[in-house]
């Protein structure tokens, strides 16, 4: 581990879901910060959350939704670090609700970028998704335009010391709304609903998830995009790896989904560099010169990262080893 928050404040946005309570858990236990505040909108989980940490005195929690400037503003205080992951992210429930993602995703994330440079906060790192590659459903459409107001945040923020990056990767093992708590839930009946037999997504664990925003936070520059290198893997093959007893139904496509993500573009790959563990993808912007580029070998022309063309699989043995943890006990869908 790292220890790139070490005596630092640290602010989550979107503290209490599935990937901030294991950042907390795993900052407070590995990284020596000076106090984490979690923002975040809704109450009772806070109260729960606040519950498994009765005696720790570095842990804030802080009500409020991005959506309100001022509440933001005040939140901010203080803060060295700031990790936002608050979204919206239902991608079917987004299709018939598309300004409420538009007032999370976009104008919370603008309203987060404004005050973080008057309250002139170092670092920010926002969480984003291979749904914002090519978007074709309204969520990748809000998270591709928030990525492109942190990237450009940086140039607002000028000769202050405020900086951004993003970190963009696939559809994290268990989280709440994902298809493995969907499955636990109905499995049961002895059917498990499969939208296209042929469908692949990219694959990253919370630990993992985590990891890689620890990283960004360390090295980042202002303005990167960091792409994790991460397995793939087969809905049908999770499907049997879950419960090989149940027989599969194909259902078709639901409203914006993919048959397959994609994590850079072959666009973006002319500006990204390939540091082992993960891909950087530099903005395009006159600012970001050569030298100021972290080490790593030029991605090769017209290189697509996409689920479909990965060099790395997912067994159904080792799904079947990275889910153990998710199908002893159903987790309720948000």
């Amino acid at each position: 581990m790292s220890s790139a928050l070490k005596g630092k404040s640290i602010l989550i946005t979107g503290g209490t879901g599935s990937f901030g309570k294991r950042f907390v858990e795993t900052v407070l236990r590995t990284q020596e910060p000076e106090k984490v505040i979690v923002f975040s909108r809704d109450e009772l989980k806070q109260f729960e959350m606040r519950q498994l940490y009765p005696n720790e005195p570095r842990l804030r929690f802080f009500l409020g939704d991005i959506r309100d400037a001022d509440r933001v503003y005040r939140a901010l205080h203080g803060v060295d670090v700031v990790i936002h992951a608050a979204a919206l992210k239902q991608v079917p429930t987004l299709e018939y609700n598309p300004f409420e993602a538009v007032k999370t995703n976009i104008i919370g994330t603008e309203n987060l970028i404004n005050a973080c440079i008057d309250r002139q906060v170092p670092k920010l790192v926002a969480l984003s998704t291979d749904k914002a590659v090519n978007p074709i459903n309204l969520y990748g459409a809000t998270k591709l335009c928030a990525e492109k107001l942190f990237v450009a945040g940086n140039s607002y923020a000028g000769a202050e010391k405020t900086r951004f990056s993003v970190v963009r990767y696939g559809n994290v093992v268990g989280s709440r709304g994902s298809v493995i708590p969907f499955f636990n839930k109905i499995k049961s009946e002895g059917v498990l609903p499969i939208t296209d037999p042929a469908m692949t997504r990219f694959w990253i664990t919370l630990d993992q998830g985590v990891q890689i925003v620890l990283d960004a936070a360390e090295h980042m520059q202002g303005g990167e995009i960091f792409v994790p290198r991460i397995p793939s893997m087969k809905v049908t093959d999770l499907a049997r790896a879950m419960a090989p007893e149940c027989q599969l139904k194909v259902i078709g496509i639901r409203p914006g989904e993919k048959i397959h993500e994609t994590l850079m573009t072959a666009d973006e790959a002319r500006f990204a560099r390939d540091n082992g563990a993960h891909y950087i993808i530099y903005p395009t912007m006159h600012q970001w010169a050569e030298h100021m580029r972290l080490t790593g070998k030029p991605v090769e022309a017209g290189f697509v990262y996409a689920s479909d063309n990965n060099s790395e699989w997912l067994t159904e043995a080792q799904l079947r080893e990275m889910i153990q943890d998710y199908t002893k006990v159903a987790e309720p869908v948000a």
